[in-house]
């Protein structure tokens, strides 16, 4: 029997042809693609069986997937439940023991070649990978027999991408990130967790174009992660003013200055925190008043202090720190206050002393 398409699964539920344009063009959007890209996500919808996705776990908290059910756009449900077939999830699905391992074994099987590898959290590697053992195995040999027939492999959050809180330092278990015991290409999804949109996004531009997206050199997708939250913040402006918050809830804090001072990463992290925002659009950690610590960014867990402040960050092109972007701000104002009142001197000094030429010219005429 042939996969449903996402169209029949959602046919089948009653959904009008209308509503379903609809949501192409809510997808499309989402994704930052142009209205013309609707058509191409409308037939791929209708032609393109689902595909099938193993969801695995290694070292986490689960915290992904606790992002990932809250997605509203699209809903989770419509992706697990419409556009993807989420054959093996331990922490989703039913099953539990022998069975869900089954289901697993069937799925490589049946789809060999065509599914997509979903990891959360990583492998440690000490102890032969005892640290952590799921279906009676270490999740490192489980992991590379999932990994050896998918058609992608996707590393959901900062555990599964870069090592997270499990391979700080010192590391004892050796917790180790997929990309470095896989020899997949990795498309990568870091944050702890990662935005439940971004989530969702991710799978929906895969099943739409046949494709991942196209990635930056260290494999994220750059739909998402193009730009550094520093980029899009609504404080942006403070920073370029030289205004920041000095300390918790002083004057500045509560008129929304620049949390920079206060350790914000937000000018060296890469990721979409402050334009899709989380909770529905609602909200993220600048805007409810704490900066940035940087979790899509390698190593961020053992960076310092998540309130330590950057160093040499530089701003207007020049070398400058945040301590001397406000002077140097005041310093180009009052340059130009102070070149606008020397041009205003001269143009006076030359009009004057053509003035004093014509009254002493007329005055010569009379005389004469």
């Amino acid at each position: 029997m042939a996969i449903e398409t996402f169209y029949d699964v959602m046919r089948r539920q009653g959904i009008s042809r209308r509503s379903f344009l609809k949501f192409c063009s809510l997808t499309a959007t989402t994704l930052g693609l142009s209205p013309a890209f609707v058509p191409k996500i409308a037939w791929a919808m209708e032609n393109t069986p689902r595909t099938p996705v193993l969801w695995m776990h290694g070292l986490e908290c689960t915290c992904c997937s606790e992002s990932f059910i809250r997605s509203g756009n699209p809903l989770a449900k419509d992706v697990i439940l419409s556009m993807i077939s989420l054959d093996y999830d331990d922490t989703l699905m039913a099953s539990a023991g022998f069975q869900a391992e089954a289901c697993m074994e069937e799925a490589i099987a049946k789809y060999k070649g065509n599914y997509i590898l979903a990891v959360e959290g990583n492998p440690p590697l000490n102890e032969d990978g005892m640290f952590c053992i799921t279906g009676g195995k270490p999740f490192i040999e489980k992991l590379r027999h999932a990994a050896k027939h998918a058609k992608h492999v996707i590393a959901w959050g900062a555990c599964a991408s870069w090592g997270c809180v499990q391979a700080a330092r010192p590391n004892p278990t050796r917790a180790t990130p997929i990309h470095k015991v896989l020899d997949n290409p990795v498309i990568k999804v870091p944050g702890c967790p990662p935005i439940a949109e971004v989530m969702t996004g991710v799978i929906t531009y895969m099943l739409t174009f046949g494709h991942p997206p196209e990635l930056d050199r260290q494999g994220r997708p750059k739909m998402f992660y193009g730009q550094r939250n520093h980029d899009k913040c609504y404080r942006r402006a403070h920073f370029d003013a030289g205004e920041f918050v000095e300390s918790w809830d002083d004057q500045g804090a509560r008129e929304g200055y620049c949390l920079y001072k206060m350790g914000c990463k937000g000018p060296t992290t890469y990721n979409a925190c402050s334009t899709i925002r989380w909770n529905g659009d609602t909200s993220w950690p600048v805007h409810s008043g704490h900066g940035c610590f940087g979790c899509s960014e390698n190593g961020f867990w053992d960076k310092g202090s998540f309130y330590d402040r950057l160093t040499d960050i530089h701003a207007f092109g020049i070398d400058a720190n945040a301590n001397q972007i406000g002077g140097t701000a005041a310093a180009v104002v009052g340059g130009g206050v102070a070149a606008h009142a020397a041009v205003t001197a001269v143009v006076r000094a030359r009009r004057n002393s053509k003035n004093k030429k014509q009254h002493d010219d007329h005055s010569g005429d009379n005389n004469a």
